[in-house]
């Protein structure tokens, strides 16, 4: 469930970062560029987050 969370917030502030680029007039080549490196750090992080930690 928190990982859900994570990527639900993760992709709202990703869909904010699109559109200010676009509004700015940044080409959208970029934009999907970015926004492919953008998701992959943010399911990095969220699993990175989310993961439990081992008992040891």
């Amino acid at each position: 469930m928190s990982f859900a969370l994570y990527m639900i917030g993760f992709l709202i502030f990703l869909a904010g970062c699109i559109w200010g680029a676009s509004v700015a007039g940044v080409p959208t080549v970029y934009i999907g560029i970015g926004a492919l490196i953008l998701l992959g750090i943010g399911i990095f992080s969220a699993v990175g987050r989310t993961r439990s930690k081992d008992p040891s």
